[in-house]
């Protein structure tokens, strides 16, 4: 076993010693280079976070490409129940469950996504990924030996604060990896790691359902992740600050606990209300203020009291910052809302499950190529501004070419649009978090990509409530209207709002209005998804150019 060592006189290594020795190499998992080829002002920036050599792009590979494992099958999870949450409403006899499928995934990843970057600044890593992959392989068993939706939902739940972490710690870890310059580019090639999961999450959830039934969706991913949790551990080796504290008194747990209820209480109101239960209920009526009250108690945390806040809120104040921060959180909300809507649109025009998850994977792609495709742009020129103005414009454009979608859409239109709005997605991705680390010090990039992360997460999250407070109320009143003077209506038309099944089974006389009644509802979404991608595109108008840096000390 090779020493690592930080300079000529520095102390016996451990996992936490900057990673150098003779010839770039990686031997037990560890970047190393000679002694002495790093200096101080390399070795560590201002208030002493160590910095790790600069690996080769083949080091890079093998590093990044095992955590990327964990990215793949936590993207595909986000996606995979947009084709088997049908059959899974169907087996439970409650199409509300759909909502709730995804929501609670989201919900999860909104709340831990935030507290990794500063819980991995503290304890590596490599810990938080593999605290993430047993959370998510955990999460997926429950959810595949489910009999009862509520533990179904924990399941989703559960991975959800496992995919949260795996896809955050990701780019924390890439971030310390790679500098600035090149950073677009290998962020482009972790979104298409991302997106080739996420392309294939309908398809994968479909094919499962219709051959082996949908719990096996679940079930079919845990031997993967296993195999992820082995490689991150030999392979992931970063130093972390170390300091006279003990790690866990560093831990700002006000500040974490504050957040997390936060987010928790405004997003279970927001996903409940309207659904589960009226906007009037109590529940929802305290619920919602409660959110402030803890929001307004974080930032006072994070300001007067936390020695290392989880999220400095006086970074928020930055121009640049906010605008990629709010750019991220709107947009998301579009790309939810149709990733979500989009398969029910298709299964309504008579595909099958599995044939509408295909018909998403031009998505996926889009997204992939625009973040790499932007990623290259952005190394070969070190701009980015004009690039965010393309990205949002694009965006806008292909959700005003879906909300124009009918029940007699031609095959080829959905193909075409979804893949530019992917594209549009993905580089505004990778552009805003350039934008975002370029516009903050080193020592802050994990803790504000965890605020990215947090306006993307809860973004996804309300753009699933919002499309299905709107497609639920449009829905109800378009069938109501339709139907509501025929003496079968209070029976048929819950069982019509709470499975695609009920269409089937339809007199001949309800089916057409049934149909036209679920297009309404699902234009109406669009229309939301387009007004939402608008004002992504404002907000992203405020963002200001930074210098990418072509080393990782920004000198």
């Amino acid at each position: 076993m090779a020493s690592d060592i930080a300079s000529p006189n520095a102390g016996p290594a451990s996992e936490t010693t900057p990673l150098l020795r003779d010839y770039a190499t990686i031997e037990n998992g560890v970047v190393t280079s000679p002694p002495g080829e790093v200096d101080s002002e390399s070795a560590v920036d201002d208030d002493d976070v160590p910095l790790p050599v600069e690996p080769t792009a083949r080091e890079l590979v093998l590093i990044l490409g095992n955590v990327w494992v964990g990215v793949f099958f936590a993207a595909l999870d986000t996606t995979v129940v947009a084709t088997i949450s049908a059959p899974i409403s169907s087996t439970f006899h409650s199409l509300s469950l759909l909502s709730w499928l995804a929501t609670s995934y989201l919900i999860s990843n909104a709340a831990c996504q935030p507290l990794s970057g500063k819980l991995t600044d503290i304890f590596s890593r490599r810990t938080g990924l593999v605290v993430s992959n047993i959370l998510f392989g955990v999460g997926n068993l429950i959810c595949g030996l489910a009999t009862d939706e509520w533990v179904l939902i924990f399941g989703r739940t559960v991975a959800g604060m496992g995919g949260g972490g795996l896809t955050a710690i990701s780019t924390f870890l890439t971030s310390d990896l790679v500098p600035l310059r090149r950073r677009g580019v290998w962020q482009g090639i972790g979104n298409l790691c991302y997106g080739v999961g996420s392309g294939l999450g309908g398809v994968f959830g479909g094919w499962m359902n219709d051959n082996w039934g949908w719990r096996w969706a679940f079930l079919a991913q845990i031997p993967f992740i296993v195999v992820s949790t082995i490689l991150v551990w030999f392979t992931v080796h970063v130093p972390v600050k170390e300091t006279d504290k003990s790690r866990l008194k560093r831990i700002d747990f006000l500040g974490a606990g504050t957040l997390v209820a936060t987010l928790v209480l405004f997003l279970f109101a927001l996903n409940t209300g309207g659904n589960q239960l009226p906007w009037t209920h109590p529940v929802i009526l305290v619920t919602f203020p409660l959110s402030g009250i803890f929001l307004f108690l974080f930032i006072y945390v994070e300001e007067k009291v936390a020695s290392e806040p989880i999220i400095p809120v006086r970074l928020l104040v930055d121009r640049t910052v906010w605008s990629a921060c709010l750019t991220n959180w709107f947009t998301t909300m579009s790309v939810f809302a149709v990733l979500i809507y989009g398969p029910l649109f298709l299964q309504i025009q008579g595909y099958s499950a599995m044939q509408a998850g295909l018909r998403l994977v031009p998505q996926a792609a889009g997204t992939a190529l625009g973040s790499l495709g932007l990623g290259i742009v952005m190394r070969i020129t070190g701009r980015y501004l004009y690039l965010n103005y393309l990205s949002v414009l694009l965006l806008v454009v292909a959700s005003a070419l879906i909300s124009t979608f009918t029940l007699t859409t031609p095959a080829w239109e959905p193909f075409v649009y979804v893949f530019i709005f992917g594209f549009g997605y993905g580089g505004m991705l990778t552009v805003t978090l350039v934008a975002l680390i370029s516009a903050v010090e080193h020592k802050f990039q994990a803790v504000i990509t965890s605020a990215s992360y947090a306006f993307r997460s809860t973004g996804s999250s309300i753009g699933i409530t919002v499309a299905s407070a709107v497609f639920q109320n449009v829905l109800k009143s378009g069938l109501w209207s339709r139907f509501g003077d025929r003496d079968d209506a209070a029976s048929l038309i819950p069982k019509i709002r709470d499975s695609l099944d009920e269409l089937k089974k339809l007199p001949a006389d309800w089916r057409d209005g049934a149909l036209d009644a679920y297009m309404d509802a699902l234009r109406a979404v669009f229309l939301t998804t387009l007004g939402l991608a608008v004002l992504g595109a404002v907000t992203a108008v405020a963002m200001k150019e930074h210098k990418l840096h072509t080393n990782l000390a920004r000198k």
